[in-house]
């Protein structure tokens, strides 16, 4: 009798590196963004997406506001449209994130998710700023 994990059958080894090498295509992590911050070798926008309050009280580091709703044609006009955004919200729970992701790609831009969000960065011991950066718990609401 197969275990919970093997009742349903494991995808093919090339349907798995498909799946898995287009996901990449779609989001990246805090670690890769931390770390691109350290080496100066950025080549993306990160946006936080929440309120401009939940903004001001703490965000990431190099990260600008632009909350989901404001995201528009208007908005973004300031961009080249080859801009690739990482776009990062309060958390997996949130899914501002892909409104804002939707509203990017919409007006044609390159978008990834930074996974986690604010709380995976928190996990990872990243540093916050802010007017409250060491807030672990203030403006971790969404509000996009």
């Amino acid at each position: 009798m197969p275990g919970l994990i093997s009742e349903i059958p494991p995808a093919t080894p090339q349907e798995s590196l498909q799946h898995f090498s287009r996901r990449l295509a779609f989001e990246t992590d805090c670690s890769d963004v931390h770390q691109s911050q350290k080496l100066g070798n950025i080549d993306y926008v990160l946006v936080d997406v929440r309120s401009y309050e939940a903004f001001s009280i703490s965000h990431i580091p190099g990260s600008i506001n632009i909350p989901t709703r404001s995201i528009t044609k208007e908005r973004m006009s300031e961009f080249p449209g080859d801009t690739l955004f990482v776009v990062y919200c309060a958390g997996p729970h949130c899914n501002g994130v892909h409104r804002a992701a939707v509203r990017l790609a919409g007006l044609g831009f390159h978008v990834k998710e930074m996974i986690g969000g604010l709380t995976g960065w928190l996990d990872e011991g990243l540093p916050l700023e802010g007017i409250s950066p060491s807030a672990r718990t203030e403006g971790m609401s969404c509000a996009c």
